[in-house]
C-alpha cells in the first residue's frame, strides 16, 4: 500500500514539476499551460500511452488536468465507435459530465459562502 501511495505521489509530482518548469522557463501564460496539459492528455490517450501512466500512477495521473484531457479523448473514442461521427461532438461531454457538474455546483456554494475581493497590485 505504501508503494501505491509513492507511485501516485511520484506521478502527480512529475506532472506538477513539468508545469513548474513551463512556468519558470517559458513565457507561457497559465491558460496556455492548462491547454497544453489537456491536449497532451488527449494525444497520449489517442496513441495509447496514457493508460500505462494511469496503470502506474493511478489517481496521480487521473486527477490533474492531463487526466481530464484523457477522459475527453476516451469519451470521444467510445462514442465514435457506437454512434459514428456524431460521437465526436457528444463523446467528450458525455464522459466528463459528472466532473463538470460537480465543479459548477461546488463553485456556486463557495460563491454563496465567501465574498470575492478585487486584487490590488
Amino acid at each position: 500500500m505504501l508503494l501505491t501511495y509513492l507511485k501516485v505521489f511520484l506521478t502527480g509530482g512529475i506532472i506538477c514539476l513539468i508545469g513548474q518548469i513551463l512556468i519558470n522557463k517559458t513565457k507561457m501564460t497559465s491558460a496556455r499551460i492548462l491547454v497544453t496539459f489537456m491536449v497532451a492528455g488527449v494525444l497520449l490517450e489517442g496513441i495509447g500511452v496514457y493508460q500505462y501512466i494511469v496503470d502506474f500512477g493511478k489517481a496521480g495521473a487521473t486527477i490533474p488536468i492531463v487526466g481530464f484531457g484523457r477522459t475527453l479523448a476516451r469519451g470521444v473514442i467510445k462514442e465514435v465507435s457506437t454512434k459514428g461521427v456524431l460521437g465526436i461532438l457528444t463523446g467528450g461531454l458525455t464522459a466528463t459530465t459528472a466532473g463538470i457538474a460537480a465543479s459548477v455546483i461546488f463553485s456556486f456554494f463557495v460563491a454563496l459562502i465567501f465574498r470575492s475581493k478585487t486584487k490590488h497590485s
